[in-house]
């Protein structure tokens, strides 16, 4: 049995929130972290008895603040936020987000400084366990204030409203919440805003982009190996002397997992001696640019790790000895009203994610090219990779489509440069970084599709490689299991075909790590 995923506020990681988002893993939450609920619930309860006038607990919100509600319609408050703010667009969240969103909203609400209800937690538990998903509009977040929209959405099925996806199909939110056994909430004071205010869609889909990403770049050393080899390439720029004398982290794991790809390569090896003098730069350059773009997902990923067990919301609430009464600016010196909701420090590090991956793909499809171009290929490959060319296109259309995800990548804005002030001004400035996620998450499907197209090309090429004196020259361990996977479900094209199912197969093998475990399988190392 799959071990749970524990959460304490402290320690989740992206590849947790893949396993609870795509394997369905079960989710628990840690005793002490449970106390800590209760604790920081305890202390807004004080307030609330107190009567003191504190934003999130008996005031209006954004440009209401200023409003005080009377104490017997603080629940109300909560109940209308989260109605009012369930006022999202566009396509629904996919199932791995709704639950990426989930999970990272109940890790956030036990680090303790939220405030809500312990009940409040095990409801959102149950709805994740129980595979009952809100049904939630993806639009609508300008990730400030949290990713607001989107998380209201996932709390209205709490409040029997709302719909939620389940294993019985679409159901009302009070039928999904009879189908877990589970009461419908009376959110009390700070909890509506508590379970609405916070980063947890950008930090959902950025753990889901790093995980992604970071296999993608495995994957692009592969793909880049296997057009190396077959192109007649050099791997002598992949030497660790090379990347000592320039030691960004990057460009030295990609130098390295290309090295040993190729090793034992009887095609590399035959023309050691050849009289070309140098690579083109997207053979040469595979550890800088690769190298780059994987510098560029580590960045993300420390973001990422950080805001995964961060409080987000507005306020937050402390114990009173951690909080310096003369700058809290309320007499409750436990609550502090701050700017963790930003998105920010996720929102510039996507954008650079969405730029480095644009980069990959573009070197991805300048290999393809190189592989398919009548005027820049090896003499021994037949144009765009066909028999009776001319007669036949072969693979000439799948550069096309490369070059048009390379164009469309290129075309994906940096939305963290934008700014729509919102709520009268009083949020004044945003980071869109939701619609950056989002942005990112499009990135790296095409760059993925785009790299496909170079797989399905380096196994045609392969079909093509001259034999040497005892007959078919042997791939490197690395190359030699990439060029089988590609086999595996793209036959070889002998003669023309719609290519689009082949590329649609090798975009499957590298999303789904089929392409990863058959090099795992045949390496003694796995690649970084």
């Amino acid at each position: 049995m799959t071990e749970p995923v524990e959460l304490d506020g402290e320690s989740l990681t992206p590849e947790d929130v893949a396993r609870v988002a795509r394997e369905g893993t079960r989710v628990e939450v840690a005793e002490d972290a449970r106390e800590r609920v209760r604790e920081a619930r305890e202390r807004v309860e004080g307030i609330v008895e107190s009567g003191e006038p504190v934003y999130g607990i008996n005031t209006g919100f954004g440009d209401l603040v200023d409003t005080r509600i009377p104490p017997d319609r603080v629940d109300e408050l909560q109940t209308n936020l989260v109605r009012s703010h369930a006022a999202g667009a566009g396509r629904e969240l996919e199932v791995e987000e709704v639950r990426a969103l989930m999970l990272t909203r109940i890790n956030a609400l036990v680090k303790g400084y939220s405030g809500v209800r312990e009940v409040v937690v095990d409801h959102l538990l149950a709805l994740l366990n129980g595979s009952v998903h809100p049904v939630v509009k993806s639009r609508g977040s300008l990730g400030a204030s949290g990713d607001l929209a989107p998380l209201a959405h996932m709390s209205l099925v709490l409040l029997r409203e709302g719909e939620a996806d389940t294993p019985d199909g679409r159901l009302s939110g009070a039928e999904a919440l009879a189908r877990i056994d589970c009461d419908p909430l009376t959110l009390r004071a700070k909890e509506g805003l508590a379970l609405i205010n916070g980063t947890q869609l950008t930090v959902g889909l950025a753990a889901l982009a790093v995980v992604d990403a970071e296999r993608l770049c495995r994957a692009a050393d592969a793909a880049g190996a296997l057009t190396v080899e077959v192109t007649m390439g050099t791997t002598a720029a992949m030497e660790a002397a090379v990347q000592r004398v320039r030691p960004h982290a990057g460009q030295t794991v990609a130098a390295r997992n290309v090295k040993r790809l190729c090793e034992g390569s009887e095609i590399v090896e035959s023309h050691r001696n050849c009289d070309r003098v140098q690579d083109a730069y997207s053979l040469r350059c595979v550890p800088q640019v690769h190298g780059a773009v994987r510098d560029a997902v580590a960045h993300l990923r420390e973001a990422v790790e950080v805001e995964l067990n961060s409080a987000t919301d507005n306020p937050l609430v402390f114990p009173a000895e951690s909080v310096d009464r003369r700058t809290s600016g309320t007499d409750a010196a436990d609550v502090v009203s701050g700017g963790n909701f930003h998105g920010e420090p996720l929102a510039l590090r996507l954008d650079y994610l969405t730029s480095a991956l644009t980069e990959l793909a573009a070197i991805s499809e300048r290999r393809a090219d190189r592989l398919l171009n009548p005027h820049v290929q090896e003499e021994y490959l037949p144009p765009f990779l066909t028999p009776e060319s001319g007669v036949r296109s072969g693979y000439m259309i799948a550069q096309y489509t490369a070059a048009a995800l390379v164009s469309e990548c290129r075309s994906t804005g940096r939305p963290s440069t934008d700014n729509t002030p919102v709520s009268g001004n009083q949020e004044d400035h945003v980071s869109m970084s939701a619609t950056s996620a989002f942005a990112a998450r499009r990135t790296l499907a095409n760059a993925r599709t785009v790299l496909a197209v170079e797989l399905v090309c380096g196994a045609q090429a392969a079909e093509f490689v001259p034999e040497g004196e005892g007959g078919r020259l042997e791939h490197g361990v690395g190359t030699g299991a990439t060029y089988e996977a590609v086999r595996e479900v793209v036959p070889r094209l002998e003669a023309d075909r719609p290519v689009h199912a082949d590329i649609d197969a090798a975009d499957a093998l590298v999303e789904t790590g089929a392409l990863e475990q058959a090099l795992r399988a045949a390496m003694a190392e796995e690649i970084e």
